[in-house]
């Protein structure tokens, strides 16, 4: 069974209804909605525990959370607060870019502690595409802020592959990427390969795959590998259509601290196959996959329940991001790629200032100040 829409963007992308797995969703008939702070955040530890992706750190953040619960910490907390201090409590046992719930519609953010502190920023709800087009002659550019599993976006996006299909070069701005699925992935992979070619591996924990709720089980893209023990791996493919002009063309993909999850994918399945060069800084670190649950009065969560990584090393990018083959500023990134192909520097600026994303680029966070989570740990 596809399940395209639970393999879910990063944690700031805008609060909307997210899909129940079967097992939950039967649950939550049969029991009355959960009401209270201490309510919404048990929910969240009985998800933890049963399915983030490495059990031990799944068990520790449960355990962390129910500690907090038994010393009252929620109780009085409703809101962005409580979603802010369940956040707190979970990253510090061990920090995960896709670790965040989600306060009700409409929530007001929680003020700083006394004394100052980071107030937790929403990002702005960028369309998914944004100024697809010729940026220059023979120079194609398009930005994504999410990939969505939205069949429109898919057509649009390919129909910018088509339409560009006699470029030189391709720009893909992923800047402001805030995550999702592979539905967009796997209209652009074809037209860029001249040969089936392995983009990254992914594996989910075993218990969750074999309940039927991996999020990528089922999909065309994904052939089932050998995975670790505890695991179901599955790599992602690319396979090249009959259309062979952009096979040659260059592909530069704009990266920042706040290209997150699936824009990460992207990122090192071009880096990896060394199909593309990526420009900009590191990306952030966001990189476990997984699926959206409701808490309860309106608080959300994303739960990871796999990860991505590097079928040749092994490694993913959780914590430290996708490193750029060229790294400079991320507001400079677009005018290096345009000089490189050409354009004279005062015009390469010109268009850069007339192609700002209108979102931050910059890590969405900063992360707390502890050990990361380790496979099995």
């Amino acid at each position: 069974m596809i399940r395209r829409s639970r393999f879910l963007p990063l944690l700031l992308l805008a609060a909307a209804p997210l899909p129940l797995t079967p097992a939950l969703a039967a649950e939550e008939a049969a029991a009355p909605a959960p009401v209270g702070a201490d309510a919404v955040a048990e929910a969240y530890a009985a998800l933890l525990a049963r399915d983030y992706v490495y059990p031990e750190t799944g068990a520790r953040y449960a355990a962390a959370i129910r500690a907090a619960i038994a010393a009252g910490r929620y109780r009085a907390l409703s809101g962005d607060a409580l979603a802010k201090a369940i956040d707190e409590d979970v990253n510090a046992v061990a920090p995960d870019g896709h670790l965040r719930v989600r306060p009700p519609a409409g929530s007001a953010p929680a003020a700083p502690p006394p004394g100052g502190g980071p107030v937790r920023v929403r990002t702005p709800n960028l369309p998914p595409i944004e100024q697809p087009g010729w940026i220059a002659p023979g120079i194609a550019y398009i930005r994504f802020n999410l990939f969505p599993d939205d069949a429109a976006v898919t057509a649009a996006t390919a129909k910018f592959m088509a339409d560009h299909a006699d470029a030189r070069a391709i720009i893909f701005d992923i800047r402001t990427h805030r995550g999702g699925g592979l539905d967009q992935m796997d209209v652009i992979f074809p037209w860029l390969f001249a040969q089936p070619t392995r983009l990254v591996t992914m594996a989910t924990r075993e218990s969750v795959d074999a309940r039927g709720g991996s999020p990528i089980d089922g999909i065309a893209s994904m052939r089932p590998v050998k995975g670790d023990a505890g695991m179901v791996a599955r790599e992602h493919w690319a396979t090249p259509n009959g259309d062979t002009r952009l096979r040659d063309a260059k592909i530069y993909v704009l990266t920042s601290g706040a290209s997150g999850s699936a824009a990460e994918h992207f990122a090192l399945a071009m880096k990896h196959t060394r199909r593309g060069t990526l420009v900009g800084d590191a990306t952030g670190g966001a990189n476990h996959f997984g699926y959206g649950e409701e808490l309860g009065d309106g608080f959300q969560a994303f739960i990871p329940v796999g990860r991505t990584y590097d079928p040749v090393t092994g490694k993913d990018w959780e914590g430290d991001g996708v490193a750029p083959d060229v790294a400079v500023p991320a507001a400079e990134a677009l005018v290096r790629v345009l000089t490189d192909l050409g354009i004279g520097a005062d015009e390469a600026k010109r268009l850069s200032d007339a192609h700002v994303p209108g979102a931050p680029m910059e890590r969405r966070r900063p992360r707390p100040a502890a050990a990361p989570a380790t496979p099995g740990g």
